[in-house]
């Protein structure tokens, strides 16, 4: 049976006055506890309609929560920023109440929302089928239309299990058993439906707003732990309005036309396969992708006075302990047993191996700064369920380095870094980049005073880059903050590619020194930093960013002479031999196949370049030159032909 008590709020009689202070800066007096909603009211009609939370202080609230202290107060409407993750959270209360509703029997666990809308968690022993799904969210758009009053209630623990076992909720009841004695429970209650949450919520199901829709279910696991139950999670996307959620849906649409692993397969890029989970096989095609990526680099790097490395796969246990992250990503590491019992780990990063090399031989302040690239081949054992095609992988090569140097030299090396990576960026066709500052992690290696200096540190450095930056609070590296470098691409979806970390502990714990001018020895600051992040992850953001149509110095295949009779087949073969002495990426199709058919083919191969030559063009040394995408073709001198594609195909900045 539910508790009787707490559900609602209301002012408690006698208290002393409350002075409320606006965004604005005005002040408004109330003679005792007020809500968010009576303070909405009284400044106004339309604000009350429009009102979904309030903050206190700065601190989202319910508009019920009453302020019984003078504080700071700002009314939040459905319309801004602030209101969308609430919209979606409430939706996967929705979900929840919705599935109970259809499915008595079924269990929930927990509903959070996400990044573009909310999911939620559910035990049930049949599975939930599309059709399922479509019952879901019409019922989900009659509880929004029957605007259901949202309340919180706290609870004691003992009733809040009592009452979830009682209607048979036995992971809500499971998990309050394991909630800290000295945190408070609060839940939830919509129409006939209950649910354990620190919220806040909208004030009734009718502000959600018909702007959602179920996208699909997948497998989960109670709490992440592939040990326990196995649920089935109903994902959904929210959004403040109709056109967000029809933009948001076409993009979608838009997406899987340009999913990387579809068109991985049809452009013979690369496959994967269960015997090689979280890997990649490079096809050909595939490979030539790669190396034009990682040769560009590699000259860009040199030009900015890199030096290049490589460092051993296997590294000792102890080494991974001195630096670390043996206690921090043991778990994510490959363990080797050699026949003498030493314990190996497959690095899952360069820098401890850099540091190795920066520490053979004594180095002089001269010698600063010391920049060390490397492309890293490294492995982690992400969950399987995290895997994503070349997105998210097991085996994983990183454009990883390292610049050692002198404090005095951070903010200069950090400028010259943020130039190089925005104009690598720029060559590959992305030029709407943001820049997330994350500070320190809640677990972490050094001492509060050495996190102050780095934080204060690349601070400085980002803002004498001219670069703005927005904070990404706790998500900072084990050893020190970083910059995180966001690309948009071309259909509006973010990724996070590159970092800048400054780290003051890792050299201090693995006994890198130099010998400074005062002849001393001193520990130098070391910069991690990556451009593309991983090549894999890379190369599927471009495969999706272009749809593999990619621009002609990145493409696999250049272009393709293509015969229309047989007539021509050996000067097509001329063609060729001149198209590949000026370095260009070319094939030869002499089939015996209609010239439409050809046309056909190699457009849906997504080759930029088609060279048509027929008996006319042999005897006049010619080429019918056509586009990808076009239907017009010129008619080019072969030099000229040869010479126009090779100033076309000349990599950026070679």
């Amino acid at each position: 049976m539910q508790p009787e008590n707490q559900f609602g709020s209301s002012a408690a009689s006698g208290a002393a006055p409350v002075t409320i202070t606006l965004p604005d800066g005005k002040t408004r007096e109330y003679p005792g506890p007020v809500t968010g909603a009576e303070i909405a009211a009284s400044i106004g009609p339309g604000l009350a309609k429009a009102a979904v939370l309030m903050k206190i202080d700065g601190e989202l609230k319910d508009l019920a929560t009453p302020v019984a202290r003078d504080a700071r107060v700002a009314i939040v409407t459905r319309d801004q920023p602030e209101a969308l993750e609430t919209l979606r959270h409430d939706a996967a209360h929705v979900l929840a109440e919705a599935a109970k509703e259809l499915y008595p029997d079924v269990q929930v666990t927990f509903g959070p929302s996400t990044e573009t809308g909310f999911y939620y968690d559910f035990a049930r022993d049949q599975p939930f089928t599309p059709e399922d799904l479509e019952k879901i969210e019409a019922r989900m758009h009659e509880i929004v239309k029957r605007d259901e009053t949202i309340s919180r209630a706290v609870w004691s623990r003992d009733e809040a299990v009592a009452y979830f076992k009682s209607i048979g909720e036995n992971y809500k009841a499971e998990w309050i058993g394991e909630i800290p004695k000295d945190e408070e429970i609060s839940v939830y209650r919509q129409g006939g439906f209950t649910d354990l949450c620190v919220g806040p919520h909208l004030p009734s199901t009718g502000r959600l707003g018909q702007a959602f829709k179920l996208t699909k279910v997948a497998g989960a696991y109670w709490r992440g732990d592939a040990r326990n139950a196995q649920l089935q999670r109903v994902y959904g996307t929210a959004w403040g309005s109709e056109k967000d959620l029809a933009q948001y849906l076409t993009m979608l649409e838009e997406a899987e036309k340009r999913d990387h692993r579809r068109l991985g397969k049809e452009l013979d890029l690369f496959h994967q396969q269960e015997e090689a989970v979280g890997s990649v096989f490079w096809h050909p095609k595939g490979w030539r992708l790669w190396l034009t990526i990682e040769n560009y680099l590699r000259g860009r790097l040199e030009r900015a006075g890199y030096v290049e490395v490589k460092t051993p796969q296997l590294l000792d246990r102890s080494l991974w302990e001195a630096s670390g992250h043996w206690e921090k990503f043991r778990d994510a590491m490959f363990v080797a047993q050699s026949a003498d019992e030493r314990i190996l780990a497959v690095k899952p990063m360069s820098c401890p191996g850099h540091v190795q090399i920066f520490r053979q031989g004594l180095k002089s302040y001269r010698e600063l700064p010391l920049r060390m690239a490397e492309f890293g081949s490294c492995h982690r054992n992400e969950p399987s369920g995290a895997l994503h095609g070349i997105m998210r992988v097991r085996a994983f090569t990183q454009d990883d380095a390292h610049i050692f140097c002198r404090e005095d030299q951070v903010t200069a090396e950090s400028i010259a870094f943020c130039e190089l990576l925005l104009s690598v960026y720029r060559d590959f066709g992305f030029t709407d980049v943001k820049v997330k500052f994350s500070d320190r992690p809640p677990v972490r290696a050094g001492s509060d005073e050495t996190w102050d200096r780095a934080e204060a540190g690349l601070k400085a450095a980002v803002e004498a880059a001219g670069l703005p930056y927005e904070m990404n609070p706790g998500e900072g590296a084990f050893y020190g903050p970083k910059l995180e470098f966001v690309l948009r691409d071309a259909i509006g979806r973010d990724w996070q590619c590159g970092t800048l970390q400054l780290d003051f502990v890792l050299p201090h714990r693995l006994e890198a020194s130099y010998v400074g001018e005062d002849s001393q020895r001193h520990v130098p600051v070391m910069l991690h930093r990556a451009i593309f992040g991983s090549m894999e992850r890379f190369i599927g953001i471009l495969i999706e960013h272009y749809t593999g149509r990619f621009p002609l110095w990145l493409a696999p295949v250049q272009a393709v002479v293509a015969t229309i009779t047989s007539d021509a087949d050996d000067y097509a073969a001329e063609v060729r031999a001149a198209a590949d002495a000026a370095g260009l990426r070319v094939e030869l199709d002499t089939t015996n196949e209609k010239i439409n058919y050809k046309v056909r083919e190699h457009s849906l191969a997504k080759i930029p370049v088609m060279l048509v030559v027929g008996k006319r063009e042999a005897e006049q040394r010619t080429v019918a030159l056509r586009r990808l995408g076009g239907k017009d073709q010129e008619i080019l001198a072969l030099d000229d032909a040869i010479a126009r594609l090779t100033a076309e195909a000349a990599t950026p900045h070679g």
